[in-house]
C-alpha cells in the first residue's frame, strides 16, 4: 500500500534528470513547470556560487529563456558567476542574502523583478529556513530550498538563527515553515525540497505528500541507540560502529560515546553487589563534577 501511495504521490520523480543540478532537480523543476499558469519566466537563485555548479536555475536560463537574479556572496565565486552568466540579460548581484529587514531578499530584488517570480532556489548551506522565513514581499510560484539530508524525517531542527553557523534544519521543521507561508510540498529529493504556492497545488495530482510518503532516501541519516546494558551504538547504512561526518570526511566512532565504563555495562537488574556499589559512586562522581560545572557557569554568568 505505502509503496503504491508512494509511486502516485511521487511521480514529478519520474522526470528527474541533471543538467548542472545534483539529485535531477533539473528536470523536477521542468516538470512542474509545465504544469504552471502565467509563467513569467524568471528565476532567482541565492547562493549561486559559479551560476552552473550543483545549480537549480541553469538549465532554466540556458534552455528555457528564463531571467535570472543570481546572487552571490562570496567575491571569487561572484567573479565565475559574472564569467557564466555576465553580459545578457541576468541580473547579478554580489550580496549575502540574510533574513533581516534590511538584508533579506524582499530589500535585495531590484524593482523589475516580479515579486511573483517563477522559481525561487535557496541553497546557502545552513541559514535557507531563516532566509526564507524573513521574505515577506514576494510570492514565488516554485521554491526550492536545502535541508540537512542527515537529520530523520520525523525530527523537528532548525539551526540558530545567526550568520557564521551552518547546519543546516530538518525537512520536518522547512515543510512546516512551508504551510505557515501558504507552500505546499510537492517533491523531495536527496538534499532539497520542492514547494508549489497552494492555490496551484491541485494541478498536480498528489494524493499525499506527508514527508514520510514523499522522502525515500534517508541513507545519509545515522542512527544511535542504546542496549540494555548502557552501551551506545551508532549505525550508518546498516553497519555498526561509526557514523560519517559526510562533509568533512572523518568517522565518529562508539567508542567515543560511551556514558558507562566497561565493567557497568550490564543491565542493572543483573548487577551484583560490587557492581551496584560502583555504580553509586560512578553516578555520585559524575553528578557532582556536572552540578560543579553548572555552578562555576552560573557563577560567571552573574559575575558579569
Amino acid at each position: 500500500m505505502l509503496t503504491q501511495l508512494r509511486e502516485q504521490s511521487r511521480w514529478l520523480m519520474r522526470s528527474a534528470f541533471d543538467v548542472a543540478s545534483q539529485f535531477g532537480e533539473d528536470g523536477i523543476i521542468s516538470a512542474a513547470l509545465d504544469l504552471l499558469p502565467g509563467k513569467n519566466a524568471w528565476c532567482v537563485e541565492f547562493g549561486a556560487w559559479d551560476g552552473r555548479h550543483l545549480s537549480n536555475t541553469y538549465n532554466l536560463i540556458t534552455s528555457r529563456n528564463y531571467r535570472g537574479v543570481l546572487i552571490e556572496g562570496d567575491a571569487k565565486r561572484f567573479r565565475d558567476l559574472q564569467r557564466t552568466h555576465g553580459g545578457g540579460n541576468n541580473i547579478l548581484l554580489n550580496e549575502w542574502v540574510g533574513f533581516s529587514e534590511a538584508d533579506s531578499l524582499d530589500a535585495m530584488l531590484p524593482p523589475e523583478v516580479p515579486r511573483d517570480m517563477d522559481l525561487l532556489s535557496i541553497d546557502i548551506d545552513g541559514n535557507d529556513y531563516h532566509a526564507w522565513a524573513a521574505t515577506k514581499f514576494i510570492r514565488p510560484k516554485l521554491v526550492i530550498i536545502e535541508f540537512n539530508p542527515t537529520i530523520a524525517t520525523a525530527v523537528r531542527f532548525v539551526q540558530e538563527k545567526r550568520s557564521r553557523i551552518n547546519q543546516g534544519s530538518s525537512a520536518a521543521s522547512i515543510v512546516e515553515l512551508g504551510r505557515a507561508k501558504g507552500y505546499e510540498l510537492i517533491a523531495i529529493t536527496k538534499a532539497n525540497l520542492l514547494f508549489v504556492d497552494s492555490v496551484f497545488y491541485s494541478l498536480f495530482h498528489i494524493p499525499d505528500n506527508s514527508l514520510e510518503v514523499m522522502r525515500e532516501d534517508e541513507s545519509d541519516v545515522p542512527y544511535v541507540f542504546v542496549g540494555f546494558d548502557g552501551k551506545v551504538f551508532l549505525s550508518e547504512r546498516g553497519g555498526f560502529g561509526s557514523i560519517s561526518l559526510p562533509w568533512h570526511g572523518l568517522k565518529l566512532r562508539d567508542s567515543a560515546v560511551q556514558r558507562l565504563p566497561r565493567f557497568l555495562r550490564t543491565y542493572p537488574g543483573c548487577y551484583n553487589l560490587i557492581q551496584r556499589l560502583l555504580f553509586r559512586l560512578f553516578y555520585r562522581l559524575k553528578y557532582s563534577s556536572l552540578r560543579s560545572g553548572l555552578d562555576t557557569l552560573r557563577r560567571r554568568n552573574l559575575s558579569r
